[in-house]
C-alpha cells in the first residue's frame, strides 16, 4: 500500500488501523449470519478525496495496481455494502460535500452531501428531498443513491428504482484510462442500488418533493390489525398529504425509550407524519377506527427534539437490539392486509410485525420489517421460505450480494455495463454475484 499512498499525494490518506477498521464497516451486525462473515473484513487503506480530479487519479492508480477500491458514503447501511470483502483501498466520499445547485424541484449534489443538511437549505425555497432513511440525519445522498431503496417519503414516491426518482448521475469508470460518464432517464437503473460495483458516483441530479409542515402524530390501537387497517386506510386517503405511515405491534413500542410517555403497555401503534394543513381529516380517520392520539407536534416544535422518524424504518431494529440483542430483521412485501394478517397469526412473537406503507405499482401497500427472534440459520430460512411459498416477497437483509438480497435474479444490464466499466473486476468485489472478470 505504500506505493499507492506515494501515487496518491496531496490527497487525503488514513493509516491509522483504527479508523481502517471503523470505515470499513457498516451496520451488518444487524444480521447474525453477515456478523460471522464479514466482522473480519478490513481495507488496507482509506482515502478521502475532494474533487472528481481526485477520484479520478485514486481510480487510475488503483487500475494500474489492480488494486479493489470500495466506494463508501456514511457506513449506515445493513447488507456490508460497503465492507470490502478483499482488502484494499476504501474510497470515503464525505469530504465531496457540495449542493451545486439546488432550484425549485431540482438539485445538483455531490455523493458525500449529508441528506438532513440538503434538506435544511431545500426548505429555504420550499423543497425537500423526496425520500430518505431513518439514518437521515447522517446518511449521504449518494450512498442512499447506491445502497439505499425506500424510506420516508416512499408512500408518496414509491421506491429509488421508480422511473423519475433520479435524473442524472455522473461516475468515474475503473477502466486503464478511467473515463467520465453520465447516466440519465432510466440508464441511472444501472447504478441505483449497485453498491459502488458499477461506477464511482461524482454527481447525482435529483428531483425534489415539496416541503410541507410535517405534524408528527402517534396513534395507538388496542390490537395489531385494526392498527394496520388504519394504516391502510389513511395510506389509501389521496387527500391527506402524508411522509411516514409506520406500523408496531405491541410489544414493539415497549423498546421505544424516549416515547414511553405516549405509548401505554400492550397497545400497538401507528408514528406517522402528515401535513400540518391535514389534520382534521386524520383525527376523523382516526376515531373511524377507534384509535387515541397520545402524541402530536407541529413541525416547528417535533424540529427541537427527536423526529419520530428514528424510531422507524430499520431505526426500529437499532432500538430493539438495543434492549435485546437477539433480535433480528426481516424485509418484507405483504402485499395484502389478508397476509399481514397469516403471518402475524401464525409466527406469533417469533417474528413480531413492523409494518411501513409504501408506493409500489401505483399501490400503497403494506412493507415489512419484522423484528425475528434469532435462533439458528436454519430456522431463520424456514421463516423466510413460510413467507415466499406463502406469496411474501423476501428482500433478504442477510445476504450481501445485490442479487441475493433483492429479486434473486441476475440483472444483464447491470452485469454488462459493469465488465464495460470495471473490466478487471476492482469495485467492491464479490457484491456482484453475476459479474465475472473478463
Amino acid at each position: 500500500m505504500n506505493a499507492i499512498a506515494e501515487a496518491l499525494t496531496g490527497i487525503e490518506i488514513i493509516t491509522d488501523p483504527q479508523q481502517i477498521a471503523k470505515l470499513s464497516l457498516d451496520y451488518y451486525h444487524f444480521s447474525p449470519i453477515l456478523q460471522q462473515q464479514l466482522q473480519d473484513k478490513r481495507g488496507d487503506l482509506v482515502v478521502r478525496p475532494t474533487t472528481e480530479a481526485e477520484v479520478i487519479k485514486v481510480a487510475q492508480t488503483c487500475v494500474q495496481q489492480r488494486i479493489p477500491l470500495t466506494v463508501r458514503g456514511a457506513g449506515t447501511g445493513n447488507y456490508g455494502q460497503c465492507i470490502p470483502l478483499e482488502g484494499g483501498v476504501i474510497l470515503d466520499l464525505t469530504q465531496m460535500n457540495q449542493i451545486k445547485s439546488l432550484q425549485p424541484g431540482i438539485a445538483c449534489v455531490e455523493p458525500g452531501v449529508k441528506m438532513a443538511a440538503f434538506d435544511k437549505q431545500a426548505r429555504k425555497i420550499g423543497w425537500e428531498l423526496r425520500m430518505a432513511p431513518s439514518t437521515y440525519r447522517t446518511a449521504t445522498i449518494g450512498g442512499f443513491i447506491g445502497g439505499g431503496s425506500v424510506g420516508m417519503g416512499s408512500i408518496t414516491y414509491g421506491q429509488l428504482k421508480d422511473r423519475g426518482n433520479l435524473r442524472r448521475v455522473r461516475v468515474v469508470t475503473m477502466e486503464d484510462q478511467p473515463q467520465v460518464i453520465e447516466l440519465s432517464g432510466d440508464e441511472v437503473q444501472k447504478v441505483i442500488h449497485g453498491y459502488g460495483t458499477t461506477g464511482i458516483i461524482t454527481e447525482l441530479e435529483i428531483p425534489l418533493a415539496p416541503a410541507y409542515p410535517w405534524q408528527e402524530v402517534i396513534v395507538v390501537f388496542d390490537d395489531f390489525m385494526t392498527a394496520a387497517k388504519f394504516g391502510q386506510a389513511l395510506s389509501d386517503s389521496d387527500g391527506i398529504v402524508k411522509k411516514l405511515v409506520s406500523v408496531h405491534a405491541s410489544p414493539i413500542p415497549s423498546y421505544f425509550i424516549p416515547l414511553q410517555p405516549y405509548l401505554p403497555s400492550q397497545k400497538s401503534c401507528a408514528l406517522l407524519m402528515v401535513s400540518e394543513y391535514c389534520l382534521a381529516a386524520l383525527q376523523d380517520l382516526v376515531r373511524e377506527y377507534g384509535g387515541e392520539i397520545t402524541y402530536s407536534k407541529t413541525a416547528k416544535e417535533a424540529s427541537k427534539g427527536t423526529s419520530l422518524l428514528e424510531f422507524t424504518w430499520n431505526h426500529t431494529t437499532l432500538h430493539a437490539r438495543s434492549i435485546d440483542p437477539n433480535l433480528t430483521y426481516l424485509q418484507t412485501f405483504y402485499f395484502t392486509l389478508e397476509r399481514v394478517e397469516q403471518m402475524y397469526k401464525h409466527f406469533g412473537d417469533e417474528a413480531t410485525i413492523h409494518l411501513e406503507f409504501l408506493k409500489a405499482g401505483g399501490k400503497a401497500v403494506p412493507a415489512g420489517l419484522q423484528l425475528v427472534r434469532f435462533t439458528t440459520p436454519e430456522r431463520l430460512q424456514e421463516i423466510i421460505s413460510y413467507h415466499e411459498a406463502n406469496g411474501a416477497f423476501i428482500a433478504n437483509p442477510h445476504v450481501y450480494t445485490i442479487e441475493d438480497g433483492g429479486d434473486k435474479q441476475i440483472d444483464p444490464e447491470k452485469v454488462a455495463f459493469k465488465q464495460q466499466i470495471d473490466p478487471y473486476g476492482l469495485l467492491n468485489p464479490g457484491k456482484m454475484r453475476g459479474f465475472c472478470k473478463g
